[in-house]
């Protein structure tokens, strides 16, 4: 069975249902990638979620949602007295969505610096892939990052891989500068990149695909173009693949995050990579037609993985 780790931040999120209520549920980047690679692979994939919790009602309420999604827990943190982050989404009337967050004093950010949360670097090394974003790397401090890149680097030496996606969101950094420089630090250890277009855009000012092909020369990489589709590059090929099938988007929320779950289950199942990113398409269209960032498991659709590969 292969295992991946997937690290990062989990937060209560709160999404508006109409001028006045408000629907609590729980999210984040990684987190997403970690539930619906969980759902797409079943039980031949082990995916466990590292983070740090707090010990408060929250925490214990996500812990639970987790393990009943078949997530293993055993890397998460409890940290005596902290919180889980919160952000609120707003989704405007074309679907998209904006983020505001309230994450000061999250649990999460003492991943890597805390005691407690250290022993987690080691046991990297154990798992077959290892998946992180630039959101995970924006909530550790200075020294945690320089913790975790070297526990990458120790992985990878051994055998493991690891998956990066450059999730970009300014609010994170105090300036793009310094998120340009961890992405570079991270894009460097990582042998799948999963990033985004418009994020590619927004940090390294790309003006085309060239330039972004450049940077993830000699890696595999699955360039998200939303709707147009994505480009994915591998040994020393570059395809487009379509998406199957155009949607109307109820909400994009975990769009991205689900394309990654979809191609990265379908990658370590044996599908070669212009396959993966069709089950990453078709993921991420089930998902945008439903509000909130992980749809009922009744929603989630036939992937094909269940067959061998051909």
């Amino acid at each position: 069975m292969q295992r991946v780790a997937a690290i990062g931040e989990c937060m209560i999120e709160l999404s508006e249902r109409d001028s006045g209520t408000l629907a609590l549920a729980y999210g984040g980047d990684t987190l997403n990638t970690a539930v619906y690679l969980k759902r797409a692979a079943n039980a031949r994939i082990a995916v466990d979620y590292v983070t740090a919790l707090g010990d408060d009602p929250w925490s214990e309420a996500m812990l639970s949602a987790w393990r009943e999604e078949g997530l293993g827990t055993r890397h998460v943190a409890r940290l005596p007295g902290g919180l889980p982050g919160l952000y609120m989404i707003r989704v405007e009337a074309s679907g998209e969505r904006r983020f505001y967050y309230w994450r000061s004093a999250a649990a999460a950010r003492e991943l890597f610096r805390a005691p407690a949360t250290l022993p987690v670097l080691e046991a990297l090394a154990e798992y077959d892939l290892v998946y992180l974003s630039l959101i995970t790397v924006s909530v550790l401090g200075e020294e945690a990052r320089e913790r975790l890149a070297s526990a990458l680097a120790t992985a990878r030496s051994g055998g493991a891989r690891v998956a990066f996606d450059t999730n970009y969101r300014p609010a994170g950094w105090p300036d793009p500068a310094t998120a340009r420089a961890a992405a570079e630090r991270f894009i460097a250890l990582a042998d799948i990149a999963l990033p985004t277009a418009d994020d590619e855009r927004a940090l390294f000012g790309d003006a085309d695909l060239e330039a972004t092909a450049s940077r993830y020369a000699g890696r595999e990489a699955a360039v998200k173009r939303g709707a147009d589709g994505c480009v994915v590059m591998h040994a020393q090929e570059r395809r487009e693949v379509a998406v199957p099938e155009r949607v109307a988007a109820v909400d994009t929320t975990a769009a991205g995050d689900a394309f990654n779950a979809g191609y990265l289950a379908a990658r370590l199942l044996g599908r070669a990579p212009e396959a993966a990113a069709l089950v990453g398409h078709r993921l991420a269209a089930a998902v945008v037609r439903h509000p909130g960032a992980i749809i009922p498991r009744a929603a989630m659709p036939d992937l094909g993985l269940s067959a061998p590969p051909s």
